[in-house]
């Protein structure tokens, strides 16, 4: 099955979020797409921050969503490190939120007014991201049913996914049994690292059964581990970041 060193059936989750980008860039604005925003020199700062802090780390498995973000992200970090990198495969099941029709944001400003709380109703039954959008309710469906199958996939003792903010945020909610609107409460800060652990344990047909989960760390970043300076949410700070 695969299992941390020292123990019976232990598999470590390094979850990234992506590094900064520019929502608002010409071209983004021009596609009206934001799944094509691109890290910005300082989220390509944050990714290879994150590929040192994990250099050393021995990866078997590595994951981006299929967004140019995360596989960006991912590639950084798998570049900065020392051991002998795995292929970077690409996990659909991560993927961000579907959203509903484009909004034309007119500045950084209000694209932050409008996207800063979003997350906060998840939790409310037939909840949607943004109008239109994929509902909360799906989205932790297959997020958890990539989570189960990753998890249930053998010959791994850690893996490295690479995904996005409320999809991380989701996944720390389920981790630890927590309905779904708790995911708010889990900053994602971009360029972040989370540890988790999952003990598992073989069923009576064979098949491993996720045993208890343990969430090491949340939110490191390892640009700025004491987080000096960073006062704002996340969505604040990359919806009101200066010109790069």
């Amino acid at each position: 099955m695969g299992a941390l060193p020292g123990t019976t059936g232990r598999r470590r989750i390094y979850l990234m979020r992506h590094g900064f980008v520019d929502y608002t860039s010409p071209e983004v604005r021009a596609a009206q797409d934001p799944s094509i925003a691109y890290l910005t020199e300082t989220g390509r700062a944050e990714a290879r921050a994150a590929g040192v802090a994990l250099s050393e780390v021995p990866l078997d498995v590595a994951f981006h969503t299929g967004l140019r973000r995360t596989q960006e992200t991912a590639q950084i970090v798998l570049s900065e490190h020392e051991l002998e990198a795995p292929e970077l495969e690409r996990e659909q099941r991560f993927q961000e939120l579907r959203s509903g029709q484009y909004i034309d944001f007119k500045s950084a400003e209000h694209l932050a007014a409008t996207m800063t709380f979003q997350f906060e109703q998840a939790g409310t039954l037939g909840a949607t991201f943004l109008d239109g959008g994929e509902k909360f309710s799906d989205a932790m469906e297959r997020i958890e049913d990539g989570m189960k199958g990753l998890l249930s996939r053998p010959g791994w003792a850690t893996a490295l996914v690479v995904a996005h903010e409320v999809v991380n945020r989701m996944v720390l909610s389920w981790a630890i049994g927590a309905p779904l609107g708790s995911s708010s409460a889990f900053e994602q800060d971009t360029g972040c690292i989370n540890i988790l652990d999952f003990d598992l344990v073989p069923d009576e047909q064979g098949n491993t059964r996720i045993e208890r989960a343990l969430i090491k760390a949340v939110n490191l970043t390892p640009a700025n581990y004491l987080k000096n300076g960073m006062n704002l949410r996340s969505l604040e700070a990359i919806f009101t970041r200066a010109a790069e």
